[in-house]
């Protein structure tokens, strides 16, 4: 039975996300995690964001194993774990440090709960490898 990947993307983030790639070179998100509409998906150069032991990664855009990763932190895995994370695009700018801020787009995370049936095929959540 084929893993389900735990992120997913619309065809507009995979079209930023080319874009940033072609730009920046390897890229990497991870999921912020604030209060209410605080939590965001930020993209960032591989380079530039030092990740470490409380960090997992989530999984990669699309379940492609060159897919971009999406990290978190542990605390924000354990919550994400029930959840479906689709990475789309919204129009204006955030002020944010993403790759993107400029642009005049912005990376959105939707989420919805798993269901059963999708649950038992979840790829697993990794530990950072420093």
């Amino acid at each position: 039975m084929q893993t389900l990947a735990r992120v997913q993307s619309t065809e507009a983030a995979r079209a930023l996300v080319a874009e940033l790639r072609a730009q920046h070179g390897a890229i990497l998100f991870y999921q912020s995690h604030g209060c209410c509409a605080g939590s965001a998906p930020m993209c960032f150069a591989a380079t530039e964001l030092a990740l470490g032991l409380g960090d997992r990664l989530l999984g990669r855009l699309d379940g492609a194993a060159d897919g971009v990763p999406v990290y978190a932190s542990l605390a924000q895995c354990d919550y994400l774990a029930g959840l479906a994370m689709t990475l789309d695009v919204a129009p204006g700018n955030t002020g944010s440090f993403g790759l993107e801020d400029g642009s005049g787009r912005h990376f959105v995370a939707h989420f919805r709960l798993w269901t059963d049936a999708e649950r038992d095929r979840l790829a697993p959540i990794e530990a950072v490898r420093l």
